[in-house]
């Protein structure tokens, strides 16, 4: 019994060449007490791997994250195993906004802590005391009223190609960062101001806003559906688009535009670009913004020396970050010092 991918990204890539068949690139999260995540993760591999879905799914006690891609024809047999369990049946799938066959390359389903890397002790509140969920239209209303307090729930990297009108946008490497952070910025405020929120599909806003009641924030706000899903009400309801620039997507497309805006720029060379790619150097593999002509000159790399390293072997570009030294606490996406243009 397969319970794990046995593909590589590239034999996968040929895979999806070879069926000439569209997918679909959604996500959905649902919190829910699982009691078992590892049999339940196991009963979600077996079948999706059949229907030849292909994602990142963390599983945990405390529910579930998904980002995936479906082929479309096998779409409805997707849902209908969906509604096949209890607690998502019905739940909102959020369909990506620009679509790629290549998205996902492999299927994953992980079992975690928690997930989302929130570094909060859920038994000290009540995660089920959330703020109040807005659609779209009431969302731009209430964006522009003085009392309001708009916050990015998201990571500097995020933020940095694509933002709403006026929001705070902490820099932060990540979700857990940003809770205290944003509690002791607006101490002053947990009464008078609006807490307004959003992040990319709704779910770290989910946790953050029940967190934020917890510490007293009267008047706590989020954005339905993330991003993702105020981007496809303002398509279908022609509504204002308050977001400018890209939303950015953990995945093989990195962005999905939103707007025409081109707020970023190149870290390399300082030209307006907002494209994200990872250095191809495998032993760095920062994530930074790079523009075509940098990307050309450079081989896809950020600094000289790792465009040195590229000639070398992949397994031997591999074996240079083995070890502490070469941990994640380096290779943080988007900073380094050799990227000159990062602000």
């Amino acid at each position: 019994m397969q319970l794990y991918n046995q593909l590589s990204a590239e034999e996968r890539r040929v895979l999806i060449a070879q069926a000439g068949t569209e997918r679909l690139t959604l996500s959905f999260y649902q919190y829910y007490q699982i009691k078992n995540p590892q049999i339940f993760r196991d009963h979600l591999f077996l079948n999706w791997n059949e229907m030849d879905v292909l994602g990142r799914i963390y599983v945990a006690h405390e529910g579930i994250n998904a980002q995936l891609s479906v082929p479309a024809p096998r779409f409805e047999d997707f849902k209908n195993f969906l509604d096949s369990i209890s607690f998502l049946k019905g739940v909102r799938l959020n369909i990506a906004i620009e679509q790629d066959n290549e998205s996902f390359l492999k299927l994953k389903v992980k079992v975690r802590e928690k997930i989302v890397a929130d570094g909060l002790d859920d038994n000290t509140f009540d995660v089920t005391q959330k703020g109040i969920h807005l659609n779209a239209e009431d969302f731009n209303t209430l964006l522009a009223e003085p009392d309001t307090v708009c916050v990015d729930m998201r990571n500097h990297y995020e933020s940095e190609i694509g933002h709403f009108k006026g929001a705070v946008t902490p820099d932060v490497d990540t979700f857990r960062e940003s809770l205290p952070l944003i509690e002791e910025d607006l101490s002053q405020h947990k009464e008078d101001k609006k807490l307004l929120m959003y992040c990319t599909g709704g779910i770290r806003c989910e946790k953050a806003s029940a967190y934020f009641k917890h510490k007293g924030f009267k008047n706590v706000f989020q954005l339905e559906g993330g991003i993702i899903e105020y981007a496809r009400q303002v398509n279908e309801k022609g509504l204002e688009n308050q977001f400018i620039g890209k939303n950015f997507v953990f995945d093989e497309r990195r962005g999905e535009r939103i707007s025409a805006h081109v707020i970023a720029r190149c870290h390399q060379c300082g030209a307006p670009c907002d494209t994200h790619i990872n250095c191809a150097n495998e032993a760095c593999h920062l994530l930074f913004i790079q523009c075509e002509a940098c990307q050309a000159k450079t081989q896809s790399c950020c600094s000289d020396s790792c465009q040195e390293a590229v000639g070398l072997p992949v397994a031997e570009q591999k074996k240079l970050r083995k070890g502490t030294h070469n941990s994640n606490k380096i290779f943080k996406k988007g900073r380094s010092k050799v990227l000159k243009f990062k602000h």
